[in-house]
């Protein structure tokens, strides 16, 4: 589907022709350049490092030490960021565009209304820097339902000069498509694909010149979360997880499709358990992969004007109310690590409570290059990373339409996350409401409550204004 929608119409202050000029003085007074009526931009534009994770959960950055002392420990760690939509197809698209579901027309991981058929790839990121000057390269997992033009066509998309994309998903035993030909790869270890897919990222950085997209997507931590042989062990003594909405016992306040759903018996809480920590195991080869990444920027000479991004496509439920996925419009799910380096314009490392969004990451890399961002509908962050008092959005829209499969179906949804609430609009009809600052587990759901009426109008004519249009065959109704 085409993109129609214009930029965020929700961050009041913020004018991006001014932005940029802001931005690009700030960056050349940092580079030591003259700044007045006749100064220039750098001779090469900023390169630009995406990094992807699946599935990864927003508060597990403290296992992994590259990425702490690397991203973290010099950079801006964005501890309210979030994905509209908390699933992987819909998420990678928006952030590709920088547009919502409802614009990119990528609803779920299937057709009809989602995955790879549904997507127009004729305008992303990829296209906007590669007109640009940009040699731009991807590595790692796509979108859900890519697989069969990649075995069949050998299909790379528009925009990309360096494919290595999974043709078939695993960290064993998967098979990638390199520029149009398939190529295998087994059980060994040096097969295991985070590790592969980190050479061919740093291989590309080695070998090109000028300034670089690199997009990588490794398939960890998403499940089964094969950890790498050599960290088989890793936190084997690690506590379980049991925060105070874990296998939450009284959900009669819940919608009707989570009260169906059973408290979780011994073999699922034993199974999830195991899973968590594998999660964590797999993130450490996530962790060395940063860093072959940028020890390839620093040998090239780029890593101090390089903007790089560590995030993840969703959240992940560890048993939490009774759930083990995502989708849903939980903290657990909605959230997700999002940390930035970009030297010029970060003097120091810092948290930023800011509601940072999935959508601002091709708006942000399009205002680096200097290029438009048709479409988008996210903003770029290049002014919180100058000035963490800019201007900025104070709300966001949760989409969510309802999977084909019969199994643990989540109604289509729409929702608002504010800086203090989460409400959410079922097509069921039913609704929820939680205060996050007195009730950060979610655990008392408020909406019919006569002591918070008015903010419950007032965030339901919210929804109605953002969700626009609805998930399909989802009517919201008048508050």
């Amino acid at each position: 589907m085409p993109r129609t929608r214009g930029s965020d119409r929700r961050l009041p202050g913020v004018r991006p022709g001014l932005l940029a000029v802001a931005v690009l003085v700030l960056v050349a007074s940092v580079a030591g350049t003259p700044v007045g009526r006749h100064a220039r931009a750098a001779p090469e534009p900023s390169s630009i490092v995406v990094i992807m994770t699946d599935d990864q959960r927003w508060d597990t950055l403290w296992a992994m030490p590259t990425v702490r002392s690397e991203l973290v420990d010099k950079g801006v760690t964005f501890t309210n960021a979030f994905v509209s939509n908390a699933l992987c197809c819909p998420s990678r698209a928006s952030a590709l565009t920088g547009a919502y579901s409802h614009t990119t027309g990528v609803w779920r991981n299937e057709p009809p209304y989602g995955g790879w058929a549904s997507f127009n790839d004729t305008s992303t990121i990829a296209t906007w820097l590669r007109e640009a000057g940009y040699r731009t390269g991807f590595f790692g997992k796509y979108l859900n339902g890519y697989w069969t033009p990649a075995y069949e066509t050998g299909y790379v998309p528009p925009g990309w000069d360096r494919w290595v994309a999974f043709a078939r998903s695993g960290y064993f035993e998967y098979d990638l498509n390199v520029d149009g030909t398939i190529r295998h790869h087994g059980s060994r270890p040096q097969d295991y694909s985070t590790r592969v897919l980190a050479d061919e990222a740093a291989s590309f950085i080695r070998s090109e010149p000028g300034p670089i997209l690199v997009w990588f997507t490794p398939y960890a931590p998403h499940g089964p979360a094969t950890p790498e042989p050599r960290y088989a062990d890793a936190f084997s003594d690690l506590s379980p997880w049991r925060p105070p909405s874990y296998n939450e016992r009284d959900v009669s306040d819940k919608p009707s499709w989570l009260q169906t759903k059973r408290r979780l018996d011994r073999g699922a809480r034993a199974r999830t358990d195991a899973f968590r920590i594998d999660q964590y195991r797999a993130l450490l080869s996530v962790d060395d992969a940063v860093g072959t990444i940028l020890d390839a920027l620093r040998d090239t000479g780029r890593l101090s004007t390089t903007l790089v991004v560590f995030m993840s496509d969703n959240g992940m439920l560890w048993g939490e109310h009774r759930w083990k996925a995502k989708r849903v419009a939980y903290e657990e799910a909605i959230r997700i690590p999002f940390v930035v380096r970009y030297d010029p314009l970060i003097e120091r490392p810092r948290v930023d409570p800011s509601l940072v969004l999935n959508i601002d990451v091709a708006p942000t890399a399009a205002e680096l290059a200097g290029v438009e961002a048709p479409g988008a509908e996210g903003a770029s962050i290049l002014s919180l990373l100058a000035n963490p008092s800019a201007a900025w959005r104070k709300d966001f829209l949760l989409e969510h339409l309802e999977k084909n499969e019969r199994r643990d179906r989540v109604p289509a949804y729409c929702g608002v996350r504010t800086e203090r609430y989460t409400y959410v609009l079922y097509g069921t009809g039913e609704t929820e409401l939680y205060d996050l600052d007195a009730d950060p587990y979610q655990l008392t759901n408020l909406a019919g409550a006569p002591e918070v009426a008015a903010e419950q109008h007032r965030l339901h004519a919210r929804v109605l204004a953002l969700c626009d249009p609805p998930p399909p065959g989802f009517a919201p109704t008048a508050p």
